[in-house]
Order: C-alpha cells, then structure tokens, then sequence
C-alpha cells in the first residue's frame, strides 16, 4: 500500500465516524515563539486542547507536515527522517479510550492491513507520587481488540524501560511503563510540568519486524521500548486528561482529550513490512533515481535533504545564516556534498564538484512535486531558483575549501574551526571527507572553537545595558565597575525567577521572547496572548519575593544540550548553543527547583541576594508579545 492510500483511507476513516478534516499548518509555527518549526499534529492545536472553542467542532482529523531539526545527524540509517507527514485525529472533549483505540487498531488490521500478530502496545504504569493510577483501563480494550483476531494480549509490568532490557518480551504483548515513556505534555513527565500544565498517560504501538536481530549492544533482552530496530513506534494515542496544580499534585481537567498521531512513513513502511523507511514510495522514488552503487548513508542524505528543503522553501523559508534560514542552508549544502561522494571513487575527487549536480538535484525537487502534487501544490520553479542561488554560492567556497583541507595531515579543532570560518565547510563536511585526517576532531572540539569566536565577535557588538556594556549575548558579564556588576547580577537572577513566576500564574503559555538588563531596571518580553490583570501582575510579583523569601541555593550544571533539554530547562529560542550547555537552577537540585534555563550567567549565589522585586510597569510590544520593566527596591 501507497503513502498516498493510506492517507486518504486515514482521513476517509475518521471523516465517516463524524470528524471534520482541517487542512495541515505551515512548517513555520504561527504565532508560536516556541519553536522555530512545526513538528507534529498537535503543535497548531494546542490551545484547542486547552479548552478554546475550535470552529470546526469537537472531532478533527488531518495530515500535518513536520519537520523535526533535532534529528538531521541521525539521518543516515534506515529510519530517520527531517521531514514527515503525522496523521492525527482529536477529540476535543468529546470521546475518549473506549472508542479511540478500537478506532486506531481497526483502521491498522482491517483498514491498512496490517498483521495484527505484529504488533504490541505500550501503556502507563501509574505514578504513586502523584496519585495517578496505572491505566488497567487501555489494557482491558486492547485485550479484547486483540482477543477478537484469536490473540492472547498477557500483560507485562516493566514500569522503568530501563529495566526492559533485563526483563524482555516473557510472552507479553501488553507492556506497562512509567511516565518516561507513556506519558505525554509539552514540558514532558509529571516532575517537570509547570502549574496547570495538562498532560496525560497515552498508549503506543509498535509493529515488529521479525526479521531483524536483537542488538545486545541494546540490552541482553529486547521489548517494545528497545532502540535496536526490531520494533518501530508507529501510532500514540494521548489521553490528556489532568493538570498539575501549583502544589504539584494533579488534578481531573474539565475537558477529556484525545491526541492521537501516528507517523504517515511509519505506517507505510509496517504496511510493507520493510524496516527501510526509504524504500516506501514517497521517498523510494527519490533514491531509485540515485546511482545504484554507492554509499546507502549518503543516498540517504540525499533523499531526505532534497524532500525536506523543497517543504521549507515552499512555506517561506530561504537560506541563510541563522535560524531556519540555516537549518536550509544546513540542508541543501549537505545534499550537494553526498550527490557529489556518490559520484567519485575517492576522496580525492572531492577537490571540486562536479559538473552536473544541479541537474541531478533539481530533477529530485521535480519528483518530490509530482509526487505530492495531489495534496501540497509544490511550486517547482521557485524551489529550483532558491537551489540554484544557494548552490552557486556554495560551489566555488567548497572547491576552495576541499583543496585547502588536503593541506593537512591531521585536523583538529583548531584547524577545522579554520575551515569553517575561511571556507563554509560545515563541521560534517569536515568529519567526514577528512578520512583519518580528523579522525580524533570531535564536534565538542569544534563547537568549543566556535564559542571562542563567537564571545571575541561579539566584544565590540554588546548589548548596552546602561550604556555601560555589561552583559554579552552569551549572558556572562563583561564589567569594568563592581558596584554596577551586582546590580546586573541581581537584575538577572531575578529575571529568571520573573519567567517562572509568569509560567506559575499564567501558565505555561509564557516563553521568553527577548529581553534587556541595565544596573537600574530589567525588562522582559513574554508570548502572552492577552494584557495582563492587575491581580496577575500583583500575584506574579508576589511569587518572585516568595521564592527570594526562600533563599533558594543558585548553581548550574554543565551539560551536553540535548541532555539539558529533557530536563525541562528553558531556553530562548533566539539564542545559538553549542553542543554543550550551562543549566542554572534555583532550588534543591536540577530535578525539583523553581526555576531551570539555558544561561551564560551571571547569577547571585542564592535567591535572598535579590532584594525586593517590583513590576514597575506591563504593556503591549506585539501580537501575542507582552513586556514587564522591573526592578530592585533600595
């Protein structure tokens, strides 16, 4: 089966049970400071799900394309994808478990064809802490889907997955894990939900493909949860029903709701039965045009780069330095590296590009619009003149570049920053095309170079606070007067607890959008969609001299950024980081504190340091942007 029948049979399934289909939204989140992409179904309905009223009712079903950044270096195996279509469908409020997950396993077995004696289902094991059972609930429907196509559903208490690789498979089809996997909210497990966040337990679907090997280098035994590639997710439904509340305990929301996605590309490959995502129609089209021989990573490469630019493209997104224009640069830079590595015996022939990889990429942009043309209305010009434009540049600069990398026997750090800086090769292209040459040059190394450049860059361009040119971009101070040091120091600590007391009394809405710190007063924007009350700006003043009445210890813990990221830390998403990061906290530890961001400094010791904070004044900047000035009492 086709993606293309899948998708229309998928939204043909939900449209006959009462849903109403609503188009996909723009790679480029509107109105969501969040996120520099769209990155699944439930991204553009958010505030649907939290109670506003949607026009067009309370059942909703679409195709969504996303587009995840975070997964570009793990494209080259036979699974990950930058770009991707999730099918999803909703109720707002209106049905839950008992009909969503006959829904989801008819449309699978009887709709798609999918063997059923292949799947498995995962689901929450409950969270004594927090009051919340485990959801007996899910395993009694999907035992009695399972034992209407002859199938014994035994289930299987495995609560931490880590504990999956000890414990295997015992005969179960049923597994039970913690909230470290079945359980859903945009901050993600219970412990890191801000106050009156919603979220809930879900229920995922593996399919198993029972020709691949366990892996041990995954675990003495495999499950459903294993990363070895014997099982693949390909369906999550969400059952959002609670929220936390300020003592951190979790209440029933007024409004049940169901989240369901499920991975167009995943299912289809489960459809076929072949654990290779490429080989499925949509992106098989693509490599079939590609040489046969060759290296598969950088046919790979190839395929997705050239489907995922053309999406960028066409919502708007051009090529540049920065923010999504980089991430497309990013892009189209490394499809024109591997057509070129697919075409040459060795790496000596990379000196230069050849000759004819424009055409060998416009004619994959070409067949990315045919193929999606009854769905997206791919505008095939206007991509190929941004490709041409951004290839150009990049010829001559990687031809210099490859000639000037053959110079050396060894690269390390220094040398591949210097590649960079003078050439534009991207530290893959480095690592890569350096053959031994940079066999010991890690991407710590280089980002650390990087980071050097940037602080240096960055001296004579620095914010002013004051005029007096105290804090760089990176957050770290650059002070020549002590007296005013403190005062920034202050200013800034308690601009982090001014963020969280906003995510305490607003909710978790609140994202920082940019901000600005003198030695006399801080100012913050916010995303907000509404002007604030005065009891909020009262009671949101209040929770951050609540919090420096408490004293709270101030530290940070290094990290490698992704690592940071599933803290639940904050970040601006503005700001560049490197692979590393600085989480500061205020509280007992990074696990159970007030307030966790991204942040350079500088910061008091603890939280009574502050002084009084005072919201001397809240007003509009923008649509759904608002700014608080505060300041410090004498």
């Amino acid at each position: 089966m086709t993606s293309e029948e899948i998708r229309r049979k998928y939204i043909e399934f939900f449209v006959a049970r009462e849903h109403v289909q609503i188009p996909s939204s723009s790679l480029l989140p509107d109105g969501d400071a969040t996120t520099l992409f769209t990155g699944s179904g439930m991204q553009p309905l958010i505030k649907y799900l939290l109670g506003e009223v949607h026009s067009s009712g309370k059942r909703l079903v679409n195709s969504q394309k996303s587009f995840r950044a975070e997964d570009i270096d793990e494209v080259g195996d036979n699974r990950h994808t930058t770009f991707f279509e999730m099918l999803g469908n909703w109720s707002l409020g209106d049905y839950f478990k008992a009909e969503q997950l006959p829904w989801v396993f008819e449309f699978l077995t009887d709709v798609v064809g999918i063997d059923p004696n292949r799947l498995y289902v995962t689901v929450f094991s409950g969270e004594e802490k927090y009051g919340i059972s485990k959801d007996d609930e899910s395993v009694a429907i999907w035992q009695s889907l399972f034992k209407q196509k002859a199938i014994e559903a035994k289930d299987i208490f495995i609560g931490n997955p880590d504990n999956g690789s000890q414990m295997g498979m015992q005969g179960g089809r049923i597994f039970y894990y913690n909230s470290k996997k079945n359980w859903w909210s945009r901050a993600g497990a219970p412990e890191k939900m801000p106050a009156r966040e919603p979220g809930g337990p879900d229920s995922e679907i593996f399919y198993e493909f029972t020709h691949i090997q366990h892996n041990p280098e995954f675990g003495n035994e495999c499950h459903p949860n294993c990363d070895c590639g014997r099982f693949m997710e390909i369906g999550n439904s969400v059952f959002m029903e609670y929220r936390k509340k300020e003592d951190g305990s979790f209440e029933k929301l007024p409004q049940r709701n169901v989240d369901f996605g499920g991975g167009l590309e995943r299912i289809t490959a489960a459809a076929n039965n072949n654990a290779e995502m490429f080989a499925i129609d949509t992106i098989g089209a693509l490599i079939a045009v590609l040489p046969q021989s060759g290296n598969i990573r950088s046919k790979r490469i190839v395929a997705d780069h050239v489907r995922s630019a053309a999406f960028l493209i066409q919502d708007g997104v051009l090529p540049s330095n920065k923010d999504r224009g980089y991430m497309l640069r990013k892009l189209i830079r490394r499809a024109i590296v591997h057509i070129n590595v697919l075409s040459v015996a060795d790496f000596s022939a990379l000196e230069t590009l050849s000759q004819t990889f424009e055409a060998d990429i416009e004619e994959l942009f070409a067949i990315v619009c045919k193929t999606y043309q009854t769905i997206y209305k791919l505008d095939l010009p206007n991509i190929t003149a941004v490709f041409r434009d951004e290839s150009k540049k990049f010829k001559s600069t990687f031809k210099n570049g490859m000639h000037e990398l053959k110079r050396y026997s060894t690269i390390d750090g220094a040398v591949a920053f210097k590649l960079y800086e003078s050439f534009g090769l991207p530290y893959e292209v480095i690592k890569e095309f350096g053959a031994e040459k940079a066999a010991t040059l890690t991407r710590e190394d280089f980002e650390k170079r990087l980071d050097e450049h940037r602080i240096l860059s960055r001296a004579g361009v620095e914010k002013k606070f004051g005029g007096h040119g105290l804090l760089l971009d990176t957050g770290e101070l650059k002070a020549k007067d002590e007296v005013e040091l403190k005062k920034v120091t202050r200013l800034h600590t308690a601009t982090h607890l001014l963020q969280a007391a906003l995510r305490e009394v607003l909710g978790p809405e609140v994202k920082q959008a940019g901000s600005d710190i003198t030695a006399e007063r801080t100012r913050f924007d916010f995303t907000f969609s509404r002007k604030l009350t005065p009891e909020e700006i009262k009671k949101a003043e209040a929770v951050v001299n609540r919090e420096i009445g408490n004293d709270l210890a101030v530290a940070f813990k290094e990290m490698p950024k992704d690592e940071a990221t599933k803290t639940g830390a904050l970040y601006f998403f503005k700001a560049k980081y490197g692979d590393r990061v600085k989480v500061y906290y205020m509280g007992h530890s990074i696990e159970n504190c007030f307030s966790k961001e991204f942040c350079g400094g500088p910061h008091v010791d603890h939280t009574a340091m502050v002084g009084k904070f005072k919201i001397a004044k809240e007003e509009a900047v923008s649509a759904g942007v608002r700014r608080i000035r505060g300041v410090i009492e004498p």
